[in-house]
């Protein structure tokens, strides 16, 4: 985006002003690609007693077999101290354990350092998370997902403050000053889009420019939504042009431990198993200045200590991580050919964070940057009292 200057972008924590740290899980077996992994480390933790159900649990300062802590917001599992706990596993959640990479998560607030419960109060079906994240060769500044996301370091920002889609987490007044602009008032999801397509990496994190050009505004939130809707992936799948979409050329084996990239042939290989074809703006994909790919697979082929629970995974390759995979790299080719795009957006009639500050849009209150009061039920809290929030 040549000739735009940090001076004339509003910073995404000016523009989305609450944000909140991702959670931090503080031990890596609560997470996992798969989601009956998950249920079979559950049973062999409360198959140990004492010392060893101790060990297999991995304490911190933050989290013992004996801390006592609530439920989660909207989650149904036991408060009691996991040393004495019984029962069945919660049921898993999807998370976005990194970019692009969906996994599983038992939702339980005695196996999670640093829950946020602040995030789980506001996720729902309306809910889209922004995150701040170090861009890529190919990725954009901006990700964003309707899962909740373990991604570190960067900050989240959630587009709503509250559940339902009510009351967007926007600088107070701002879609005012954008309809006076653009002679509409932007809707938040339009807002959101926007920001995914022209947000770029800054000195103090993300920026994001503004224009009060309606076209140009246009053409940026139209770019927006593409790379929301592959982002999300919550809708119709993607798809790439028939004659470009990946398939498996060759049967993956049971336990693939290497992957490997012919680009002449544009082949991924799993082992003996090929999928084809596989664009290069796929296989180049980084996030982080990590290979998508790369990073995805890694998560599936390590194999775990031996002894702890992260040894606990599946016996074979399951099909469904083919579909995904097939799907990922379809999204990231997709989201590749959009990167020129992005390039060639333009800022006519720039709107420099001093101009909002004159109308009084900046800084956004200290009220904003604070969550909002959501609960309408009772939380319970440790050893199953109610919780006073």
């Amino acid at each position: 985006m040549p000739g735009v200057t940090h001076d004339d972008a509003v910073p995404l924590g000016d523009l989305m002003p609450w944000s909140v740290a991702p959670p931090r899980l503080g031990r890596a077996w609560p997470a996992a690609p798969d989601a009956s992994c998950l249920k079979a480390r559950w049973e062999a933790l409360l198959k140990a007693e004492g010392p060893d159900r101790e060990a297999l649990f991995g304490p911190t300062r933050s989290r013992t077999p004996y801390t006592a802590v609530g439920q989660l917001p909207g989650r149904r599992g036991g408060t009691e101290k996991l040393i004495r706990a019984s029962g069945p596993c919660p049921e898993p959640v999807r998370v976005l354990a990194a970019p692009f990479d969906e996994q599983w998560l038992i939702p339980d607030q005695r196996l999670i350092d640093a829950a946020r419960p602040e995030l789980w109060r506001v996720a729902d079906a309306h809910q889209v998370f922004v995150l701040e994240t170090p861009a890529g060769t190919a990725a954009p500044a901006l990700l964003a997902t309707s899962l909740l996301p373990l991604l570190r370091p960067g900050r989240v920002h959630p587009l709503y403050r509250r559940p339902g889609g009510q009351e967007p987490n926007l600088a107070p007044g701002l879609t005012e000053f954008l309809a006076a602009r653009l002679g509409h008032a932007p809707a938040p999801a339009e807002v959101l889009a926007w920001a995914l397509a022209s947000a770029r990496p800054g000195p103090d994190g993300p920026a994001v420019p503004l224009t009060s050009d309606a076209r140009a505004w246009a053409r940026g939130v139209e770019l927006g939504r593409r790379m929301l809707w592959l982002m999300r992936r919550d809708g119709d799948r993607p798809k790439l042009p028939g004659g470009r979409r990946p398939y498996v050329r060759a049967p993956l084996p049971a336990r693939p431990l290497t992957l490997r990239y012919d680009r002449d042939e544009e082949t991924l290989h799993l082992d003996e198993g090929r999928v084809a074809p596989v664009p290069p703006e796929a296989w180049d994909f980084e996030a982080d200045g990590v290979r998508v790919l790369e990073q995805w697979f890694a998560a599936r082929a390590a194999e775990g200590e031996p002894g702890t629970l992260t040894a606990i995974r599946p016996a074979t390759w399951p099909q469904a991580w083919t579909s995904e995979l097939l799907e990922l790299i379809t999204v990231l080719a997709l989201l590749a050919e959009l990167r020129p795009r992005r390039d060639a957006l333009t800022f006519p009639d720039r709107i420099a964070p001093a101009v909002l500050r004159s109308a009084g849009v900046l800084p956004a209150p200290a009220a904003s940057r604070r969550p909002a009061s959501v609960l309408d039920h009772h939380e319970e809290g440790p050893e199953g009292q109610f919780a006073l929030l």
